[in-house]
């Protein structure tokens, strides 16, 4: 269901009814990861999260990690911030 190197991967799942009545799969959201700190990157205009991830991470796809460590449920919350904060790509 979720690619090999998705947070959701091992992630458990549990049935629950929507407001039709209809049983739907739910995947259960993984406790956010213990990170370190790298340090701070200057947000340029119109830097986007994936691409810093790819460039800080060497994976676009763990923008989710930088969105965490900054304590923000959208990337998008980040963009009129000066600095953001950086996670370890070792941790």
């Amino acid at each position: 269901m979720f690619d090999d190197n998705s947070r959701y991967k091992n992630a458990p799942t549990y049935a629950v009814k929507d407001r039709r009545g209809r049983t739907v799969t739910v995947v259960a959201t993984p406790a956010p990861p213990l990170q370190s700190l790298l340090g701070f990157h200057v947000l340029k205009q119109g830097q986007h999260i994936d691409h810093l991830a790819g460039r800080y991470l060497n994976n676009p796809a763990a923008f989710w990690r930088i969105a965490e460590i900054n304590e923000v449920m959208l990337p998008e919350a980040m963009t009129e911030r000066k600095e953001i904060a950086i996670p370890n790509s070792r941790s």
